[in-house]
């Protein structure tokens, strides 16, 4: 079918071809003549609609890619966003676009209108130089940029996969966890499969246990973040019918391998690529590598170095001239090993996030002097927020509360960030944690979201005195234990406190605990207390004096004594 799709569906079908299946829908065949008039409705009906532009979004990967088919017969430049968002919607509309599919509200098609019974249209070769795709992703500067692809693109890299992983995917039904707005999705769900003529399934898989339940030989196109979330137990009996795994969007943690060679029985062929250069190289390491196991660039692409930033030259970028892509590399081998990204775009849960774009849209409500968004690590990397607010904005966090005062924030994010990806940790902080040369560090910042660290303002520092307001939130992780049906503090995290806080305001602080003198303890410390934290470090960074007081009175004194690496107590 490779002909059939770079020019279209030029040529009738053999009554043969016409039965064959192009997919499965809650597993029954849609047949190659359904598809085609559905294809042939799509088409009619956009032909119908003014303009030159009309955006998808479909849930259901056979109609998706029927619609699509009859945008580019009827001569239309297809906008294909990642997701429906309020946002997404309102950018496409200032655009002129027609929609169809499965946008909020339901003021566009959503299924194609059957055409009457009738010969199949005389199908005209589609033009390989036609812009007929545009696809979103994020600039530096934090605006969306769009990407427009020409048909030829997209066939080259078609041609690039099949010429590569073909012969791995005999028999195959091709199946995803990933959705097909996105261009992995699309060419790898959509595209490929419509090429070489294997079946595609309309639904995606949410999880990779509802695979079992697929009785056929099958193709996976899945993400790192369902790959490293195996559970193992419920994949009986699947790895014997996976012809083949595939894996991108993001870096497949090195301790998923493992785990996907016995669940899976094999382990995925990592695609690295981006929206604006396509597919540029895989690999497929075995249990045990380690991130720093090397590329090998795919059919048709060449690459090269530039200033430790990767160059490439394809078909798929739609030019002959080299593109400087934004991650830094070396050579090994005959591949390339990846060192990160050079720009300020990161990625959670596989999805591209503008870390400027976020920014814009935080300062924009006013209220904030400075902020920081570090990438913090876990099972499940996330992005946390340091906002630095005004004294007005302070005053007004005082007055209705954090929750109060963050919520429109929050809103603001929202048509932005999928909620997967939205930030759920914020810190209110008074000034950005610096080092001892000035500089804000993300282990610094990181710090900030550690459980035990409690919500504090900063009230007044001085070279050796420093003063915090703290909220002892009852979720504190402290109370736990402590005591049940009468929770208090324990001392133990007081004296955490003053050398946490000591060390984030004092950067000469000696590094090695050396002793306690003068403690006290006068009275509890319960669940929602707002109290004063009073810190002073002598000039040599030996001893922090510190002091927990309230409306109450003294909570707690004493003095911690520090010395030189080596030298503690």
């Amino acid at each position: 079918m490779w002909r059939e799709l770079a020019l279209g569906l030029a040529g009738p079908l053999s009554p043969m071809r016409q039965a064959q299946p192009v997919g499965f829908r809650a597993g029954q065949a849609v047949t190659q003549r359904e598809w085609r008039a559905e294809v042939a409705g799509w088409a009619a009906h956009f032909a119908a609609q003014p303009g030159a532009d009309v955006a998808l979004y479909f849930e259901d990967s056979l109609r998706a890619a029927a619609a699509l088919f009859g945008a580019w017969h009827a001569g239309k430049t297809v906008w294909w966003p990642g997701d429906a968002l309020p946002a997404t919607a309102e950018r496409l509309a200032a655009q002129g676009t027609h929609f169809a599919g499965d946008w909020p509200g339901g003021a566009c098609a959503r299924v194609a209108p059957q055409p009457e019974p009738e010969p199949e249209p005389e199908w005209q070769p589609l033009d390989a130089q036609a812009p007929a795709l545009v696809v979103f992703t994020s600039g530096s500067t934090g605006e969306p940029v769009a990407i427009t692809k020409r048909l030829h693109q997209l066939f080259d890299e078609v041609r690039a996969l099949e010429t590569c992983f073909g012969s791995r995917l005999e028999g195959a039904r091709v199946v995803g966890t990933v959705s097909h707005q996105h261009i992995y999705g699309l060419l790898f769900r959509l595209l490929w499969p419509l090429a070489a003529g294997r079946p595609l399934v309309a639904e995606r898989q949410a999880y990779l246990e509802d695979l079992t339940r697929l009785d056929a030989r099958l193709a996976l196109v899945a993400s790192p973040a369902h790959l490293k979330r195996l559970d193992l137990p419920d994949l009986a009996g699947l790895p014997v019918r996976l012809a083949a795994v595939f894996s991108s969007g993001g870096p497949l943690p090195d301790d998923a391998l493992a785990p996907c060679a016995e669940g899976l029985g094999q382990t995925p062929i990592e695609v690295y690529g981006s929206s604006e250069t396509g597919g540029v190289a895989w690999r497929q390491r075995a249990p045990g590598a380690d991130a720093q196991h090397p590329w090998r660039a795919l059919p048709g692409v060449d690459w090269r170095i530039e200033d430790e930033q990767l160059a490439l030259r394809s078909p798929q970028l739609g030019s002959l001239d080299w593109f400087l892509a934004a991650d830094r590399v070396r050579a090994e081998g005959p591949g390339f090993v990846l060192l990160g990204r050079a720009d300020r775009i990161v990625k959670i849960e596989e999805k591209r996030v503008s870390l400027a774009a976020i920014e814009q849209a935080l300062l924009a409500l006013g209220g904030v002097q400075e902020l920081r968004l570090p990438l913090l690590p876990g099972r499940r990397q996330e992005l946390g927020v340091v906002l630095v607010p005004t004294a007005e904005a302070w005053e007004a966090i005082e007055t209705q509360g954090r929750a109060a005062w963050l919520a429109p924030r929050k809103r603001a994010l929202e048509p932005l960030l999928e909620a997967t990806v939205r930030p759920r940790r914020w810190r209110l902080v008074s000034e950005l944690p610096v080092n001892a040369q000035g500089k804000t560090t993300q282990a610094a910042l990181a710090a900030l979201f550690d459980p035990m660290r409690p919500s504090a303002r900063l009230l007044q520092r001085e070279a050796q005195r420093a003063c915090w307001a703290i909220e002892v939130e009852a979720r504190h992780p402290g109370f736990d234990g402590h005591f049940p049906g009468h929770p208090v503090l324990p001392g133990v995290v007081q004296l955490d406190w003053a050398e946490r806080f000591g060390r984030e305001a004092f950067a000469h602080l000696q590094p090695a605990f050396a002793g306690l003198d003068q403690l006290k303890f006068q009275q509890v410390i319960p669940p929602g207390a707002c109290v004063e934290l009073e810190l002073q470090c002598d000039e040599a960074g030996c001893v922090l004096r510190f002091v927990l007081r309230s409306a109450r009175g003294p909570h707690a004194s004493g003095k911690l004594r520090f010395a030189a690496a080596g030298e503690g107590a």
